[in-house]
């Protein structure tokens, strides 16, 4: 689930305050409501809301680290798994990384291999092997 197919933070804090508020202005006199507990709530929010930031800022990192590394295998020997549709099992292949992209509906650094006269779109999570060929 991403950050933005819910309310973040921000979004809470906001509708938090405006129900503070509307408390407020309706609060009975001789009962009035406790600080310590407002002030607990707004201290979580903003600690909620500073783990939303590291959180994006992980994920930056992460795509970042992700393309170096997807860049790094050009030329490199991989060996990655397919289902062979007759047998339904797994066949190993083995294919070197002739080009790196990004796939723009999700981001994911994505590896084109050639096997042969094959040519394979895979994730940096299927590749199970990675042979410099210069050392082979």
């Amino acid at each position: 689930m991403s950050i933005s197919s819910i309310a973040s933070a921000s979004d809470i804090q906001m509708d938090y305050m405006k129900l503070l508020v509307t408390q407020l202005q309706n609060q009975n006199p001789l009962e009035p409501l406790n600080n310590n507990e407002m002030a607990s709530q707004l201290a979580q929010f903003s600690q909620l809301q500073q783990l939303e930031q590291m959180n994006t800022s992980f994920a930056d990192v992460l795509t970042t680290t992700n393309r170096s590394y997807a860049n790094s295998l050009i030329d490199k020997q991989v060996t990655f798994f397919v289902r062979d549709t007759a047998t339904g099992g797994m066949e190993k292949k083995e294919g070197i990384v002739n080009e790196v992209f990004n796939d723009p509906n999700t981001g994911e650094s994505l590896l084109g291999v050639k096997v042969g006269e094959e040519d394979y779109t895979l994730g940096l999570g299927a590749i199970v092997l990675v042979r410099n060929l210069n050392l082979v």
